[in-house]
């Protein structure tokens, strides 16, 4: 939109450099001792949230660091399992600090899996949450390699409580041990293997180094003016959440509150009232919907409409009410003091984030990859651009591999951020990341120079990528794109469809999982005649070879892993 401010080159924000860990604690705990750096409920029936400051968690890191130190942790595997909390934060910063390899994995994988990359990675320690301590039990059954294990606020049979090996460092600390301060922290060395949940198979393990992570914060948040208080909504053993979401966050000095599920979040929102959010997408289209649904019941969606068009006409001449017309009927649900959300982790519909600019909250898309630690690029808060996931981070660059006639081919990307390897898989790392450091990252997109800036632009991945007999592309995401701006879609995948009766049949296909209750509230019986009434305006609209010629309903939403992406491999293409 016209009015939008896109400043070219105006000044990076002020950031905290640090190489390593223990440098980020100790800076920031100088900077803002006394500040709270987290919020968080044990039990999320907590009245008020327990609080824990900067200066406190150095001292956590401090007393913890210095006994892993001397139980010898150095170059061993560390495995951290749970959801997010101070504790696993903390156990994740102490591991890399005295130069043991973090192993996050997701807490919700089943025992097999997890038992699964314990193994894999040689794991000898466990660090886990209390809740889900019977789960670990049976995976230590399979996992011969683990040592010790260790239980993440509380305690639980057969494992040490942290709080037992924090003292212990406290005891050693005071009697004059400094090996926390003494041990020589290697930068380029293996710090985390981070193991990729995978959306079209088997996932890898990542490697990744201090200088991998703290690099592509340093680097990274120079981009943005990181607003005072946010909330984490994400899984940690995720790089967007222990990177960006933690690292990126904690460095700077923003109040971070830990939400206790989902179930719980639209309640934070009103009581902690974040500045700003880190979201994936599907937070965003949710909150989207939810906004719409609610509006609609309430009989007032034309006044909100009314109410955004008229708001971006006075913008235009440069005056802005957004804060006075949707700061009580809409703001107020998500605080009253959200100004920006950082998106990434897939696409997001143009149509949401200019909606959500509209009353007043700037959405940052942006683009990353596990193997890069993950941040590659985002938009700034005062200079983006429409479809675009942004400008690359400072020291990183981009160029497209193999481009076609239309400037797309394969996105690359060089820097400092870029992985060690995979983890004992040396032919998967000689694949991914050619002879001039550039990891080729199997998504599709194009660069748009626009005065020397490199504005990068994501159509595709190469996996999911739709080749017809006539040589033309179609890149499924670019039309789940659309399909996802229609009423009643929940979910869209779009794929190349298997006819039973003719396998030579090319039949682009949009299986949608629908809004049920949403079709029986508006009294809409026939759902498939309905989409197929809104996929033909969008076949309409594009070129013939993108043309959808079936519809496909679920009964259910489309199977994910535990990163809520949708696992393609696992959906059913045959169609009648």
């Amino acid at each position: 939109m016209a009015f939008k401010n896109r400043k070219k080159n105006y000044p990076l924000y002020e950031t905290t450099k640090f190489a390593e860990f223990r440098e980020m604690v100790e800076n920031v705990a100088d900077r803002f001792p006394d500040k709270v750096a987290f919020q968080y409920k044990e039990d999320p029936k907590q009245k008020k949230p327990s609080t824990i400051t900067f200066a406190e968690c150095r001292d956590y890191v401090r007393t913890l660091a210095t006994e892993l130190h001397s139980m010898n942790i150095e170059d061993k595997k560390v495995a951290i399992i749970g959801g997010a909390s101070v504790d696993w934060f903390m156990s994740y910063t102490a591991v890399m600090c005295v130069g043991g390899v973090t192993v996050p994995i997701d807490k919700e994988l089943p025992v097999a899996d997890i038992a699964s990359i314990i193994n894999t990675a040689n794991c000898e320690y466990i660090f886990f949450a209390a809740d889900i301590a019977q789960k670990i039990k049976e995976v230590t059954a399979a996992t011969p390699s683990v040592k010790m294990l260790v239980s993440l606020a509380g305690e639980a049979e057969g494992a040490t409580p942290i709080s037992a090996l924090r003292e212990a460092g406290a005891q050693k600390a005071k009697a004059g041990d400094t090996s926390y301060f003494d041990y020589e922290i290697d930068n380029e060395k293996l710090a985390s293997i981070v193991f990729t949940s995978g959306t079209t198979g088997q996932g890898k393990g990542v490697m990744l180094s201090l200088k991998n992570i703290c690099s592509d914060m340093e680097q990274g948040m120079y981009n943005f003016n990181i607003t005072e208080r946010t909330l984490f909504a994400l899984p940690p053993h995720h790089t967007f959440g222990s990177t960006v979401n933690f690292v990126g966050h904690f460095a700077q000095g923003c109040e971070v509150y830990i939400s206790s599920g989902l179930r719980y979040i639209m309640e934070e929102l009103k009581t902690f009232k974040p500045t700003h959010l880190i979201l994936v997408p599907l937070f965003v289209e949710t909150f989207y919907k939810r906004i719409m649904a609610a509006a609609e019941k309430n009989g007032k969606l034309e006044k909100l409409m009314s109410g955004i068009e008229t708001s971006n006409k006075l913008r235009k001449v440069g005056i802005d009410l957004r804060s006075k017309l949707f700061g009580k009927s809409v703001l107020s649900n998500f605080g009253g003091e959200l100004q920006m959300i950082i998106c990434g982790g897939a696409a997001l519909n143009q149509n949401i984030i200019d909606f959500f600019e509209s009353i007043g909250v700037v959405i940052l898309n942006g683009y990353g990859i596990t193997e890069c630690a993950p941040l590659i690029s985002c938009n700034r808060n005062e200079c983006r651009k429409d479809g675009s996931v942004g400008l690359p981070i400072i020291g990183g660059e981009v160029k497209i591999d193999a481009p076609n006639e239309n400037g797309e081919g394969e996105i690359c990307y060089r820097g400092p951020n870029v992985m060690l390897g995979y983890f004992e898989n040396e032919e998967a790392t000689r694949a991914a990341i050619d002879e001039d450091g550039f990891f080729h990252t199997g998504d599709i997109g194009y660069v748009n120079e626009i005065d020397g800036d490199q504005w990068l632009y994501i159509t595709g991945r190469i996996k999911n990528l739709i080749i017809l007999s006539n040589g033309k592309n179609v890149y499924p995401e670019e039309l789940e794109c659309d399909i996802q701006g229609i009423w009643g879609v929940n979910e869209v995948v779009v794929y190349q469809g298997q006819c039973k009766n003719d396998p030579e049949k090319e039949v682009i296909v949009a299986e949608i999982y629908p809004d049920y209750d949403g079709f029986k509230a508006k009294g809409i019986e026939d759902i498939k005649a309905y989409f197929e009434a809104e996929i033909k305006k969008i076949n309409e609209r594009n070129v013939s070879y993108k043309f959808i010629s079936r519809v496909k309903l679920r009964a259910e939403e489309f199977p994910k892993n535990t990163s809520r992406k949708i696992t393609r491999f696992k959906i059913d293409k045959t169609i009648d």
